[in-house]
């Protein structure tokens, strides 16, 4: 008896170590092309997360390991995305201007279209293109936001490490999200590349078929 649950057990764990080793190497195929299973394999990654991250903490940059993992989840979305018909989009406050007028209430930053900062044009963007614009100071404010909003879709702007942690969180909303990485880390003066911001939300909305690209 004791030997079957030992042999069941080896075989577990030669199964998850193959599976996630294939799951990184489809994860960083997938930053230059097209990935068969990506939904499956973001699982996979999603399901270890923590142990495959201790790894890369100790042999590599932890960072890039979600770069990888955004890249084959906003694969593995799209299709389901571009079906969504309630739309955030949400960016982190680092991106407005340093004497910003705005104030602060749960629902994020509400931005005056003060014309300081680029949120100003993102905000008729994302009118234009069918989202809500939400401009967030951390997870707790997205936990108000999905309450309020009941939204089935969001467009992530943040960096890699927020756009896995959102993105895995709102997985257990049921809330398909795509995410667009910053041009730069940091707490403050951070930018998006803004024409692939709305090559993507094009894109998403069945009016481009070129998928953007960080």
């Amino acid at each position: 008896m004791y030997d079957l649950i030992g042999i069941a057990l080896f075989v577990i764990v030669v199964v998850s170590v193959v599976l996630t080793i294939l799951a990184l190497l489809i994860s960083r195929i997938s930053l230059n092309r097209h990935v068969w299973l990506a939904r499956f394999f973001a699982d996979v990654l999603d399901f270890f997360y923590l142990p495959i991250k201790a790894v890369f903490h100790r042999y590599a940059d932890a960072r890039t390991l979600d770069t990888w993992m955004v890249s084959l989840k906003n694969m593995a979305h799209r299709s389901a995305f571009a079906k969504t018909e309630r739309r955030l989009l949400l960016a982190p406050h680092c991106m407005r201007s340093l004497d910003c007028p705005a104030s602060s209430t749960r629902f994020g930053i509400e931005c005056v279209s003060c014309g300081k900062c680029v949120f100003s044009r993102m905000l008729k963007d994302a009118e234009r293109f069918g989202y809500t614009l939400h401009i967030v100071a951390g997870s707790s404010y997205i936990r108000h936001i999905v309450k309020k909003e009941s939204a089935d879709g969001a467009l992530l702007l943040a960096c890699n490490y927020e756009l896995n942690k959102v993105m895995r969180s709102m997985k257990r909303k049921k809330i398909v999200t795509y995410g667009i990485p910053l041009l730069n880390d940091g707490c403050y003066a951070t930018e998006i590349d803004y024409e692939n911001l709305i090559r993507v939300m094009e894109s998403l909305s069945g009016q481009n078929d070129q998928i953007g690209r960080k």
